[in-house]
């Protein structure tokens, strides 16, 4: 089908678009005036020879648009979510630009580019010297991260290596002021926490952009030539600890058994004092009774205590005395362990003499 219509598109409908020859024409026309039209007339009078020449006014803006689209396309860029970028327009800050799409002017504004969620580490190691005059090799670790990207640009020529003398003199202090025992055993925790506060002020103060998050310190090491004396040394204060835990133990054993046994014998003490006191009460009533039959017949009474008495004595004793005329005394042993002796076979030899009589 031909299209014959120019002023309407193949739809029907009014083409109304703007020509890009008739705006290269216009906007020539209004860079050239006259000697674009003289040029365009030569050109026309030696065309009747030879082809077709395209005036040098169009080709100049084809190049200017081309060099726009190039130019635009450098100077418009995008930043992810955790970058942020800072802008310096003829070497003085500018503005910080955020997320997303954003505009320079490619060859006069200088573009800096930062991951500013970004968590960065960085460990070193230095021999320190410590309060008691040791020395001892430490290895910390800083986890930080840019906070201020402005200052992290402008302020310092070289943050990082500023970080890490900042990290060594914040060591050195803290280190300095404590003992070789605490740096190498129970003071590292205390001792990364006070890193971790001096550090971030040597870095404000310099105003570095630099956010510490973590300061650990990661390993503390005696020196080389004293390192087995020392090894001696932690080997010892860990028997000490296992000493003490043994008779913490013992202790935990001990002690109640004691308590137990000293509960036992208050008990016992107590039951022996309410014994006492109950017998004494008791002889002090018998001896009260006693009192009473003495005041009523004295005589009877002391010859009946007399008689009890006697007998009590001689009824534990294991020999006999026997008074005689002539004043002498005569001892012999008692007659119920004479009967004893005389009715219990000596030996076993008696036995076997006795059975043979029998037998006989």
């Amino acid at each position: 089908m031909n299209w014959d219509n120019q002023d309407k598109d193949p739809w029907g409908g009014k083409n109304d678009a703007p020509d890009f020859d008739d705006l290269i024409k216009k906007f020539s026309a209004f860079i050239g005036g006259k000697d674009s039209s003289t040029r365009k007339g030569s050109g026309s009078g030696s065309g009747n020879g030879g082809g077709m020449k395209i005036p040098t006014t169009r080709i100049f803006l084809y190049g200017f648009f081309a060099f726009l689209v190039i130019y635009g396309s450098q100077c418009i860029y995008q930043l992810d979510a955790s970058e942020r970028a800072v802008i310096l327009r003829f070497g003085k800050f500018y503005e910080e630009q955020q997320e997303g799409l954003n505009f320079r002017l490619a060859g006069i504004d200088e573009r800096y580019i930062e991951n500013v969620s970004l968590t960065r580490r960085y460990t070193q190691t230095n021999s320190m010297l410590t309060k008691d005059e040791n020395i001892v090799d430490v290895t910390v670790s800083a986890q930080y991260r840019i906070a201020n990207l402005k200052d992290f640009v402008l302020n310092v020529k070289d943050p990082e290596l500023s970080l890490r003398q900042a990290i060594e003199s914040a060591l050195r202090h803290v280190v300095g002021d404590n003992t070789l025992e605490q740096t190498l055993t129970v003071g590292r925790e205390q001792i990364a926490q006070e890193v971790q506060g001096r550090l971030q002020q040597i870095l404000n103060n310099y105003e570095t952009g630099l956010l510490v998050q973590q300061v650990n310190i990661e390993k503390t090491d005696p020196p080389a030539a004293v390192k087995d004396a020392f090894d001696d040394v932690v080997a010892a204060r860990e028997d000490k600890e296992k000493l003490q835990n043994e008779a913490e133990r013992y202790a935990l054993t001990i002690v109640p058994e004691a308590r137990g046994q000293a509960q036992a014998r208050i008990r016992n003490a107590e039951g022996y004092l309410l014994e006492v006191v109950a017998n004494a009460e008791g002889e002090v009533g018998r001896f009260t009774q006693l009192l009473e039959e003495y005041q009523k017949a004295p005589k009877v009474t002391r010859d009946r205590m007399y008689i009890d008495a006697m007998q009590s004595v001689l009824s534990n004793t294991t020999k006999v005395m026997i008074d005689v005329d002539n004043g002498n005394n005569l001892m012999l042993l008692p007659l119920d362990k004479m009967m004893q002796n005389s009715s219990r076979p000596s030996s076993l030899n008696d036995i076997l003499n006795r059975k043979g009589d029998d037998n006989e």
